[in-house]
């Protein structure tokens, strides 16, 4: 066994303290990664105080990770010790399912295993996440990092990047497209750059004017503000594709409405109950709404080294372990721009 330090939260109401964990000695197929970097995704809050009851305890949180192979398995072939690599939110499936089979481990019709707030498959054994020294991962689950990225900004890459460009890509999106993001925060900023690189016409739609200055600097061709209703009516009918960020149950009706003849709204936010659709604004234009979950395996790696290829990254704001906790209440206030990213080194300093 491999003893490591971390920070858990060890109940709904307790903070995120210091923690020591064993992880497995790495098996056949395993490769044993030394954490630079974990980024912090608003799940990692929802999970730690039981948002949506599910919570396994005592959890260390982190999806969002980077580092270092220090260990492999005989049986590795794609990485070696010394690269970079990261691991995104899963570990694990049942590898045997259709979804699993076609490389849509997300979407395993047994659940796949999550990287923390889950058991081991077949084992009682809890996951755990990213705040921590190191993770011992099958090799199917882990991407391997190209060397000139930057490693600090590519750890939300492995959700808020993956998460977005899963539907950019599955939809189809590229030139001659008029493509909406809904909503300008750690998800949305990534849809901008991606909806961009691939060639769209992208419009931030946002209900804060303050916003739209920043929505440019990453990449938008113009910015959409939902609240103005004459701009709304103006725009009804003429985007091809909506990427809708907005993380909590809302009113859909108004942004269905932008959409043109066969337009899609895919939703990769919202978990909660949405309000009333009317029936209507799909019915009327053929419309779609639909959802979208991070992404498999084959596709993480490829949304990886498209972004070495492009310069893209995440923006990214560093903090140090021991602060995850204020990070947390500035998370509440959506007072981050736009992913807060953890030095794994503060660790060190950790008690």
């Amino acid at each position: 066994m491999i003893h490591v330090k971390a920070y858990a939260a060890q109940s709904a109401a307790s903070p995120i303290a210091p923690f020591s964990l064993d992880r497995r000695d790495p098996g056949p197929h395993d490769v044993q990664i030394d954490i630079l970097y974990c980024g912090v995704c608003h799940s990692d809050l929802h999970q730690a105080r039981n948002d949506w009851g599910n919570s396994l305890y005592p959890m260390v949180p982190g999806h969002e990770i980077v580092g270092r192979v220090k260990a492999v398995g005989a049986h590795v072939k794609r990485l070696k010790i010394g690269d970079l690599a990261g691991v995104g939110c899963m570990v694990d499936s049942c590898r045997h399912c259709a979804p699993c089979e076609a490389g849509l481990e997300q979407y395993c019709v047994e659940g796949a295993t999550w990287t923390y707030n889950a058991h081991e498959r077949g084992s009682q054994q809890l996951t755990f996440g990213g705040y921590s020294e190191a993770i011992v991962s099958d090799e199917r689950f882990v991407v391997k990092i190209p060397p000139t990225m930057d490693l600090k900004a590519v750890a939300p890459l492995l959700c808020a990047g993956i998460t977005t460009y899963s539907p950019l890509r599955h939809w189809k999106v590229g030139p001659g497209q008029k493509v909406g993001v809904i909503g300008l925060g750690g998800l949305g900023h990534m849809g901008v750059k991606f909806a961009k690189a691939f060639g769209a016409h992208v419009v931030m739609v946002t209900t804060s004017p303050g916003k739209g200055k920043d929505a440019i600097r990453l990449g938008a061709d113009e910015v959409l503000v939902s609240k103005d209703l004459d701009a709304m009516a103006k725009a009804k009918g003429s985007f091809d594709f909506l990427l809708n960020t907005i993380p909590v149950g809302h009113d859909v009706n108004p942004y269905l409405e932008l959409l043109k003849l066969d337009g899609a709204m895919v939703l990769v936010g919202a978990l909660t109950p949405l309000d009333p659709v009317l029936g209507g604004n799909l019915i009327h234009g053929r419309r779609s709404l639909a959802g979208s979950g991070i992404g498999g395996m084959p596709e993480t790696q490829e949304m990886i080294d498209f972004c070495a290829e492009h310069g893209i990254v995440s923006d990214v704001e560093m903090i140090r372990i021991q602060d995850i906790n204020k990070a947390y209440e500035r998370l509440l206030k959506n007072d981050v721009h736009y992913r807060f990213v953890i030095d794994m080194a503060s660790l060190k300093d950790a008690g």
